[in-house]
């Protein structure tokens, strides 16, 4: 058009030469993140937290360079299972994330505030725009996989992370209950909205051993795993048992003191 100012942003017009804004987050020219994935669920207290530590824990155990952007900004858990609590350090410019023992970088933002109970009761567009600083203005470095702890649900947050951040993936956590085949039903359904490839379905709290006879208990009834996978054509990837002992270890900030097998098909997939 011979009046066209090239200004997209100010023209309502639909024409051959108009420009896609993008929302992708700025991406720092000091980082090579090689691939991110999303750990996501229609629901809390599923345990994605865990899921994502405890990929995390066993990929830099393989050798891997790992990072955790910890998403959940209202309830942050990541810190506490790998016993963080030093804040995070950077100039006006950059921001360095922890590391764990294993090497594991992590940001979250229970990391910046002055004492690890205070809530962080922000409005959707400030929780987006911590989310998009995480990955932009942190010095991330090398890094084989960045593990994004989702909060629950397909708000505002899951709409940032999966519009700003180039996600190659998520995965999605869920329990065995009923109630699970529509909770995963959202999530997938998000996925597929914004266009991110659903690698597959972790079953966490699936079944436990006795402590006599050692033989599997399903407390919240039998894994659904390969139905609700089956039901929206997605891979089966794990099912997870509950476990005291990790709890405790997890609460007293050892995770990475635990030898965990039962992600390695996970991994398989990444």
């Amino acid at each position: 058009m011979s009046s066209c100012s090239h200004n997209c942003s100010s023209c309502d017009k639909n024409c051959s030469d108009r420009k896609t804004e993008s929302l992708l987050a700025k991406n720092n020219k000091e980082n090579n993140i090689k691939k991110i994935y999303a750990i996501h669920s229609g629901k809390g207290g599923v345990g994605k937290s865990f899921v994502t530590s405890m990929l995390a824990m066993s990929l830099a155990k393989k050798g891997y360079k790992v990072g955790i952007l910890d998403a959940d900004i209202t309830g942050p858990s990541i810190p506490t299972a790998f016993g963080l609590t030093e804040r995070l350090s950077g100039t006006k410019e950059i921001m360095y994330p922890a590391e764990t023992k294993l090497g594991i970088k992590i940001v979250s933002i229970n990391l910046l505030l002055d004492k690890p109970d205070q809530p962080v009761a922000w409005r959707g567009p400030v929780l987006g725009n911590v989310i998009k600083q995480f990955y932009s203005d942190v010095k991330w470095g090398e890094i084989d996989f960045l593990f994004v702890d989702m909060p629950p649900g397909t708000g505002d947050v899951a709409l940032t992370v999966f519009q700003s951040l180039p996600v190659d993936g998520v995965i999605i956590v869920t329990t065995p209950q009923d109630l699970v085949s529509m909770i995963v039903g959202k999530a997938v359904n998000l996925a597929s909205m914004m266009k991110i490839n659903v690698v597959g379905l972790v079953e966490n709290m699936s079944y436990m051993k006795c402590p006599c006879c050692n033989n599997p208990l399903y407390p919240f009834g039998p894994s659904q795993l390969e139905n609700v996978a089956n039901e929206y054509n997605i891979n089966a990837l794990a099912t997870l048992p509950i476990n005291p002992d990790l709890n405790k270890l997890i609460d007293a900030g050892k995770i990475e003191d635990i030898d965990y097998k039962y992600l390695d098909n996970v991994i398989k997939y990444l």
